[in-house]
């Protein structure tokens, strides 16, 4: 069996997010078709998951939580996964795999994930991530050179446009050949693309448990192939009010509560949906969002986008299920209201946002 769709990393998330949609689009007959999915890092203990990533069965995903205030609990089987394989096992099989069977690449390699050594081409297998990505473009473009699109799936704003960035400028550096960097350019489709979806646990050997929300938005451009069609994946004009969306209402959120945390001696672990039973905190943030956040979006023409996002964003923090502390969101806190409240209230400078100003000035 072919796969059009090569997905390089084993992550939970990935399984709970792509995976889960190809397969529900494969029974429907709107997928391009199955995955392989190629392990990165070499990491001995992820065998046993490669190998239950690929099982005829399937393996589960759990979708616990609430959706439209009513409490989900299901489990669901994926099965878009055709193979998989690892780059410190199997490099020959991937070169010939991108060079022949893909049309689609996704990734999501972690917050490290584009990071580059200066000897990173040194070693037929490159150490880094972008390495291994250059390598792997450069055998199909010596195979002929088909078109391309690359989705990564990383939480860095315009990674499309970041991860081309990185490999051009190592192609410059290490395959110095005109052809191939006028291709890279040119014929590949480099996606951006927002990806939003709680996954809090992994099963094992494979598996995971996520929330019922989820979005896959993927910015559109001439040339570019989606892997599926699914309720969940959004081919859009511009990602900038779904990256808004989710950093100034949901993320902002986070951080409210997390400054409501710390400087109420509140117990230590105590969760965003156990902060949220306390009446007054939950009054306090729901004033926030509807006289300063709301107002804001509305300001940029999205107000009613964002009292839809607030609806939902309320629902995920009330996730029965989800055990999410205040005391790893409290993290970086100060970074976290720079990014979430203060370029927000830089964003929409017309509207009086006081209470998101007293949090910002006294960070």
């Amino acid at each position: 069996m072919t796969t059009p769709i090569i997905q390089f990393g084993t992550s939970r998330f990935l399984q709970a997010h792509v995976d889960l949609f190809v397969s529900e689009a494969l029974e429907t007959g709107d997928a391009i078709g199955k995955i392989t999915v190629v392990q990165t890092t070499g990491s001995a203990e992820r065998v046993g998951r490669l190998n239950a990533l690929a099982a005829p069965e399937g393996f589960p995903v759990i979708v616990r939580g609430l959706a439209d205030g009513a409490e989900i609990d299901r489990t669901q089987q994926v099965t878009s996964v055709a193979r998989a394989l690892s780059t410190a096992g199997d490099w020959h099989e991937v070169k010939r795999l991108i060079a022949e069977e893909a049309e689609i690449l996704v990734s999501n390699t972690g917050d490290t994930g584009y990071s580059v050594r200066d000897d990173d081409l040194d070693e037929e297998v490159p150490a880094s991530f972008p390495g291994k990505l250059l390598r792997l473009l450069h055998t199909r473009f010596l195979a002929g050179g088909k078109p391309l699109t690359v989705l990564p799936c990383e939480l860095i704003s315009r990674n499309g446009d970041r991860l081309k960035e990185i490999i051009l400028r190592l192609q410059a550096e290490r395959i110095k050949n005109t052809d191939f960097a006028s291709w890279l350019s040119t014929t590949l489709v480099w996606g951006n693309t927002l990806v939003d979806r709680i996954v809090s646990e992994p099963l094992e050997p494979a598996g995971a448990v996520a929330e019922p929300y989820a979005l896959w938005a993927i910015e559109n451009q001439p040339g570019l192939k989606a892997p599926c069609r699914h309720p969940c994946v959004l081919l859009v004009d511009d990602l900038t009010p779904y990256e808004k969306l989710k950093l100034h209402i949901l993320n902002l959120g986070h951080t409210v509560l997390a400054d409501i945390w710390l400087k109420t001696g509140r117990p230590q672990d105590e969760t965003v949906k156990n902060i949220l039973r306390d009446a007054h905190v939950g009054a306090a943030l729901m004033e926030i969002y509807e006289t300063e956040v709301i107002p804001g979006f509305a300001a940029k023409g999205l107000g009613q986008e964002a009292a839809d996002y607030v609806v939902l964003t309320l629902d995920r923090f009330r996730n029965p299920f989800l055990e999410h502390r205040l005391s790893d969101i409290a993290n970086h806190h100060a970074e976290k209201i720079v990014r979430r409240i203060t370029d927000f209230r830089a964003w929409s400078p017309d509207v009086p946002m006081p209470r998101l100003a007293a949090i910002a000035d006294n960070r």
